[in-house]
C-alpha cells in the first residue's frame, strides 16, 4: 500500500509565496514522474508542473515564471514553490506520483495525494 501525504497549504496574501510538499511512503520499488495539479471551484483539474525522475521539469504556461517544481528522490518527495501568487492561484493542489510497487516491468501506476487548499486573498 502506498500513501501520499501533502503539506504546506493555507492562506497566502497576494504577492506572497508558498511551498508545498508531497511525500510518498509504503511499499515502493521506484518512483517515476511526479507532478502537481490544481482544481479551483467549478473548474477541471489542471496540471501545474511535472518533473521526471532525472529532474526534467515542465511548467504550465499559467505558472511559468512563478512556480518551480523539485524533487528529493531519496525521500520520495516532490515540492512546489510558488511566488508572486495571485487570487486566481486559489485552488486545491494535488500531487501525483507514478510508483512501481512490484518488480514487474511497466507495472507502475499513478497515486494521488489527498489535496491541500491554497487560498490567495488579502
Amino acid at each position: 500500500q502506498v500513501q501520499l501525504v501533502e503539506s504546506g497549504g493555507g492562506l497566502v496574501q497576494p504577492g506572497g509565496s508558498l511551498r508545498l510538499s508531497c511525500a510518498a511512503s509504503g511499499k515502493i520499488v521506484s518512483v517515476g514522474d511526479m507532478a502537481w495539479y490544481r482544481q479551483a471551484p467549478g473548474n477541471q483539474r489542471e496540471l501545474v508542473a511535472k518533473i521526471s525522475k532525472t529532474g526534467d521539469a515542465d511548467i504550465a504556461e499559467s505558472a511559468k515564471g512563478r512556480f518551480t517544481i523539485s524533487r528529493d528522490n531519496a525521500k520520495n518527495t516532490v515540492y512546489l514553490q510558488g511566488s508572486s501568487l495571485k487570487p486566481e492561484d486559489t485552488a486545491v493542489y494535488y500531487c501525483k506520483q507514478t510508483i512501481l510497487t512490484r518488480r514487474i516491468p511497466f507495472d507502475s501506476r499513478d497515486y494521488w495525494g489527498q489535496g491541500t487548499q491554497v487560498t490567495v486573498s488579502s
